[in-house]
């Protein structure tokens, strides 16, 4: 039992979107549910041969109290005597085609309608197996069966109902072999559970709930090495998703059931928070659209992805040339994130919520399963060999402006050099056709104002008007003319106001995104031209930190907790996030506590069309915090 709740904590703090609930008349069956940051207190049901029910209170404290005989062992054992089947997958099979209606006596049986005055409706089951009393016939196998596991899984909600609300608790997760995402018994418990808590409690799945004991006893004998210490992330690329098929069962019946294969997860080497910052944790959302709701958006970015991938996979191989199998790797990468997205078309809910940031980090854990860790790294070397160059010319011409004009020119700075993205189509087209294309070409490219969201002169007020920020924090977007001639520069203009600054990059990489690593390098660089960088440096006035991030887009619940001391430790009064990964794929409704930018070129079409507007259309989002 300690090993099972040690399990259920670690999925529940450690995997997002590990919880859903299950309605099955929506057109997404599967709500998965974000990370809490509070997961306690919570009760567990666990159902196997019988049924346990545990309050869990904290990590350490918890408490069996209650349980039932009746359980899957029950449905396994009546139900072999039922029908003479002996394995549990073919009952659960059976069940499936089955009509409970002729075996089981409703209200309207009993009463010819429903009793209204009891709030009773005329569908409601009045007794399990109540027609078997008095008809004189054969019942099939598999209304016996769907009527067995009615009983069953009806009795276990009200059991957990009224557990519930004997402890005062709304939160039910439910687990054990007899679940396993079987779509009857998930539906038929939230069902029982809707039925007697009137609406006030709330039945939840686990993606891994086959997985709680095993990881329980995993996280039990490594005490030793603490593994609390850690945070952890699920890898997609070695995973079964919802969808996994029992041997024992045709694949088409069981293309809804979460029987697992493998779970992998990925030990990260430091905890990761949340931002300091975030308005209220326990409602934020990173990603702006859902891709498991929205089948028009889905259909698009999964054939978008597909059509990528063989220049991803050309790219792996050209990043190794001295290796004699990178092509080999390389074919065995597009084939494994092809079949994923196959997956992903008919599972969408395979591993939670689907949305452009998880199909980016699937990319990137299949990349690194085949030893292509960082397929850009010569691009970037290249990249900002190239823009180091050009950086005391742009500072140059920016000193020369007038203070409003400059403002101005900074933010088209940052706007263009987020145009160079080697992971938007548009942009790795010409990049490779127009090797020449450079910062003054990306400018042009630019959407002239009124950008599409546009808060630039408000923006520009605040800097009038207002005092400088006391410290701002700014996540970087791409290497190259992005980092070096587009942040850069407005970092120096801040801390040329005043305004202390927290550089935060990637931990490891993501397409061309510059990591924490590489900018330790580039900074030395321009601090040696730069006195403005250079003395900002020597004074800790400029600091720069990992995000504890290896993906494209930014997840402010899950930050590298170093990151997150600074924070609060400098005061930060002011966000900045650039790109489109980080800016509009995530974040674009996140809310904060303090003010915030929020910029990026949409290097997209689709994506510009649907927020009304056309490729490279802007948007420059700055936003105060309602008082």
């Amino acid at each position: 039992m300690t090993c099972l709740i040690k399990g259920c904590n670690f999925v529940l703090r450690n995997i997002p979107h590990e919880v859903f609930a299950y309605q099955k008349d929506s057109d997404t069956e599967f709500r998965f549910q974000t990370n809490h940051p509070n997961i306690f207190p919570y009760l567990l049901v666990n159902i196997g041969s019988g049924v346990s029910i545990v309050k869990v209170e904290s990590e350490d404290k918890f408490e069996w109290i209650g349980g039932s005989s009746i359980g899957g062992g029950t449905f396994w054992g009546l139900g072999a005597l039922l029908t003479k089947t002996k394995k549990f997958d073919e009952l659960l099979q059976l069940a499936s085609k089955g009509q409970h209606t002729n075996v089981d006596m409703l209200v309207k049986d009993v009463y010819g309608g429903a009793y209204q005055t009891l709030g009773l409706s005329g569908n409601l089951i009045a007794s399990s197996f109540g027609k078997s009393t008095t008809a004189d016939k054969e019942f099939s196998k598999e209304d016996m069966a769907k009527s067995l596991l009615h009983m069953i899984s009806n009795d276990i909600g009200q059991l957990a109902c009224l557990h519930a609300k004997l402890h005062n608790l709304d939160k039910i997760y439910f687990g054990g072999f007899f679940i396993r995402g079987h779509p009857v018994t998930m539906r038929t418990i939230t069902y029982s559970i809707n039925f007697f808590s009137k609406g006030e409690v709330q039945a939840l799945f686990l993606r891994h709930e086959g997985y709680l004991g095993a990881i329980g006893a995993f996280l039990k004998g490594a005490e030793q090495d603490n593994p609390n210490q850690y945070s952890w992330g699920e890898n997609y690329a070695g995973s079964s998703g919802l969808m996994s098929t029992s041997p024992d069962v045709s694949p088409l019946q069981r293309t809804r059931s979460g029987t697992f294969d493998m779970l992998e997860m990925d030990r990260l080497e430091r905890p990761l928070v949340n931002l300091p910052l975030l308005k209220d944790p326990s409602t934020y959302i990173p990603d702006t659209v859902d891709l498991t709701d929205d089948a028009m958006a889905r259909k698009y970015w999964l054939t978008c992805f597909e059509e990528a991938l063989d220049g991803v996979a050309k790219r792996a191989a050209a990043s190794q040339p001295d290796s004699v199998d990178a092509q080999e790797r390389a074919e065995k990468f597009r084939q494994k994130y092809w079949n994923k997205l196959q997956t992903l078309r008919q599972q969408p809910f395979a591993y939670g919520t689907l949305t452009v940031r998880s199909l980016l980090d699937t990319r990137e854990h299949c990349l690194n399963e085949f030893s292509f860790p960082d397929p850009y790294s010569k691009v970037k070397q290249k990249e900002n060999g190239i823009a180091l160059k050009c950086f005391q010319s742009v500072i140059e011409s920016l000193d020369s402006l007038g203070w409003e004009e400059r403002q101005f020119a900074l933010v088209k700075g940052l706007l263009a050099g987020n145009v160079f993205d080697w992971g938007a189509k548009a942009v790795s087209d010409v990049l490779e056709s127009e090797p020449q294309f450079g910062f003054e070409e990306a400018k042009s490219k630019l959407q002239e104002r009124p950008w599409l969201e546009d808060s630039y002169s408000q923006w520009l007020e605040r800097l009038k008007e207002g005092p400088p920020h006391k410290c701002a924090l700014i996540f970087a977007d791409n290497s190259g003319i992005d980092i070096i001639l587009g942040v850069f520069p407005f970092v120096r203009e801040l801390l040329s106001r005043g305004t202390e600054v927290i550089l935060a990059c990637n931990s490891g990489p993501a397409l061309n995104d510059v990591t924490y690593s590489e900018s330790l390098i580039v900074t030395e660089r321009i601090a040696a031209m730069d006195p403005v960088i250079h003395s900002a440096l020597r004074d800790e006035k400029l600091l720069l930190v990992q995000t504890g991030s290896s993906s494209p887009c930014l997840d402010l619940s899950r930050l590298d907790q170093g990151l997150a001391v600074l924070v609060r430790e400098r005061q930060t009064d002011l966000v900045v996030i650039e790109g489109m990964g980080r800016a509009i794929h995530t974040n674009y409704y996140a809310v904060l506590r303090c003010e915030s930018l929020k910029l990026a070129v949409i290097k997209n079409s689709w994506l510009a069309d649907r927020l009304g507007g056309k490729i490279f259309s802007v948007i420059f989002k700055y936003e105060v915090p309602c008082k």
